[in-house]
């Protein structure tokens, strides 16, 4: 059965794939709603000719009114890269998290919605326990550089679970880890886009730091899979769940991995780690496994492959 489909940060790198998704599988109406800040609309170019999609350029930081049923809302809005969210985007980031929160907790409660929150790894900070699980609460730097989006999701977390408590809202909430693949923003900052902008530029690589720390990288299709999972799942699973792929490799490794895809003479260059960027990431996925039945199934070589390709096309 299609249905009314209202996703937040929809122009951006997840929210526009998981738009692409939801009306090519699901046969559903899609209103996609992004102020455009980290979002581009070349990424929902194609989308905007489809009689069942609509863009509303809207910051969530306000009030949204939408004058037609919802079934259900996935709140993706939010700037997910450092160099997008720190500096002088810093309480707009926080906003973001926590207005951005309310306001689409407050549409979900007046249409009786069903609302899917993109929480983060990041909400654990520099971790004390690895793997990463659930039940883990954090170690994270309330006044440091990475806060206002750290400490912004984790606030975001609280106020949905308390709308559940007190009004009862049907929430979902997913902790997303490292995510890459096509429409990320070759200027976004992060680990693979950057590696892969520098290697196809003829540029040397640079690693912030020894290359000692670790991450864990999950191709968007297998992550787009999985949210649309746990949106369907059933109503007494609410989360929070880790959602991302376990296999670990560090900086180190991943650089070498795209010099010998796009050129191995290049040379790799090391410069200071930025304040509060943790040292390990690695999700424990054993709830999404039991309750969502789903494992990430695409390699990090594969995804490499199909990213390299995406970027081709952009530079």
């Amino acid at each position: 059965m299609s249905k009314t489909i209202l996703i937040t940060g929809g122009t951006g790198f997840i929210g526009s794939n998981l738009c692409n998704r939801l009306i090519k599988d699901k046969n559903n109406r899609i209103i996609c709603v992004d102020n455009n800040y980290t979002g581009s609309l070349e990424n929902i170019k194609k989308l905007l000719q489809n009689e069942r999609f609509t863009f509303i350029e809207h910051d969530i930081i306000n009030p949204l009114t939408i004058n037609e049923d919802i079934d259900e809302i996935y709140n993706l809005a939010c700037p997910a890269s450092p160099p997008a969210y720190q500096g002088d985007k810093a309480i707009f980031t926080t906003k973001t998290c926590v207005y951005g929160a309310i306001n689409m907790l407050e549409l979900a409660r007046e249409k009786g919605a069903k609302i899917l929150q993109s929480s983060t790894s990041e909400i654990y900070g520099e971790p004390l326990v690895h793997p990463q699980v659930e039940t883990y609460r954090g170690n994270v730097n309330p006044n440091g550089v990475r806060a206002c989006y750290d400490e912004g999701k984790r606030c975001a977390e609280s106020l949905f679970f308390d709308y559940k408590r007190i009004y009862n809202i049907k929430i979902k909430v997913v902790r997303i880890f490292n995510t890459y693949g096509p429409n990320m923003n070759p200027n976004d900052g992060r680990v693979i886009s950057n590696f892969i902008c520098q290697a196809l530029k003829g540029k040397d690589i640079t690693i912030y730091g020894d290359g000692s720390q670790t991450r864990s990288f999950c191709y968007i299709d297998d992550l787009i899979d999985v949210i649309i999972k746990m949106m369907e799942s059933k109503n007494d699973f609410s989360g929070p769940v880790n959602i991302g792929n376990p296999e670990e490799f560090t900086i180190s490794e991943l650089a070498e991995f795209v010099k010998e895809k796009i050129n191995p003479n290049l040379k790799i260059i090391y410069k200071p780690l930025p304040s509060d960027d943790p040292t390990q990431r690695r999700p424990d996925i054993t709830l999404a496994k039991k309750e969502l039945n789903w494992e990430p199934k695409i390699t990090l070589s594969e995804g490499l492959d199909k990213t390299i390709e995406y970027f081709l096309q952009k530079i």
